[in-house]
């Protein structure tokens, strides 16, 4: 066990076996989530032969059973206990504390790893050389991510439940995915400035440590190409066709393993849907009403009209990442 404190805050680390590498791609999920964390981890695993970091899965209050079946995926189970470090954050009814787990992920690691790739559980891995994403330098920075998919079309456009009163609006990035550089991270106390503002401004927060990290930032992250995180809502989707990205991040409250509209391609909820009968027999976590979205449905008629609306806004923001590897400071 090793501990990393950051000021008067303390964070503790228990894990299921030692590292291996410097740097590790990290979930963080509670039992719920655990089979959509695995699965996102089997498809990264199946991209490389000798990958060049871990890959872990971590978990705060509640404990976190990983199948004997993925024993050969090697991933490393962390137990983060971060205490009474998060007391004073706004929570959403029905939520604990660990949905800021991810503010703490550098500390816990600070020694092990110079490098974090965030990844949240709700997302399906197509492709990418996660090797080379991990090699990208985001210094000064501390955080490297993707901007907001409201600001894929209108760049200074803010949506409201990202704003802060009293913040001046800014480049507002989605915490679904981040590159977070350990060393500087820390040296910059940034989990110790999101809890100070978090507490502090606890009222006016609309989202959990998303709201945080961009208020405290306030432009000060790199970003990186929407490949990584293709935020796969009804105003995007029909372009990740032809953009093909690495990461399908499913933003909102649907998600394709409860699509009974049928408003999510089914390759999605088959593929999440043989993994679960596979590694978790038991879970019936894959409902779908096995629809399919008709071509003349309005669900449709409405996405392709915002598609048709927003493609030169689209077309002129992708090409500011030539190669998936640009990084913008």
């Amino acid at each position: 066990m090793s501990t990393a404190p950051t000021e008067s805050f303390q964070v503790r680390l228990t894990a299921s076996r030692p590292p291996r590498h410097r740097r590790a791609i990290v979930f963080c999920c509670d039992q719920n989530y655990l089979a959509f964390a695995s699965h996102a981890a089997a498809q990264i695993a199946s991209l490389v032969e000798k990958p060049a970091y871990d890959i872990c899965i971590c978990y705060g209050q509640q404990a976190v059973v990983l199948p004997e079946s993925l024993a050969g995926l090697g991933i490393r189970l962390c137990h983060i206990d971060v205490g009474d470090v998060f007391d004073g954050l706004r929570l959403d009814k029905g939520k604990t504390h660990d949905v800021y787990l991810r503010i703490a992920l550098p500390t816990a690691f600070a020694g092990e790893y110079d490098k974090i790739l965030y990844l949240g559980s709700d997302i399906f891995i197509q492709g990418g050389d996660f090797n080379a994403l991990l090699d990208i330098d985001v210094a000064p920075h501390c955080i490297a991510s993707v901007r907001d998919n409201v600001q894929w079309r209108t760049p200074n456009r803010q949506n409201k439940r990202n704003t802060i009163k009293g913040i001046v609006p800014s480049a507002y990035f989605n915490a679904g995915i981040m590159l977070m550089d350990v060393h500087a991270y820390t040296e910059q106390e940034l989990m110790r400035r999101c809890i100070e503002f978090g507490r502090a401004r606890r009222q006016d927060l609309k989202r959990h440590d998303q709201n945080l990290y961009n208020a405290v930032l306030q432009d000060d992250w790199a970003e990186i190409s929407p490949v990584w995180n293709w935020q796969y809502s009804w105003s995007t989707r029909l372009f990740a066709v032809f953009a093909y990205p690495n990461i399908i991040h499913f933003i909102g409250p649907a998600k394709p393993w409860k699509d009974q509209s049928g408003q999510f391609e089914p390759r999605f909820a088959d593929s999440f849907a043989r993994f679960i009968r596979t590694h978790f027999p038991d879970s019936k976590q894959v409902e779908t009403g096995g629809r399919k979205l008709a071509p003349d449905s309005m669900k449709m008629t409405k996405m392709l009209i915002k598609h048709l609306i927003s493609a030169r806004k689209i077309a002129r923001f992708l090409p500011r990442f030539p190669d998936e590897l640009t990084v913008h400071r």
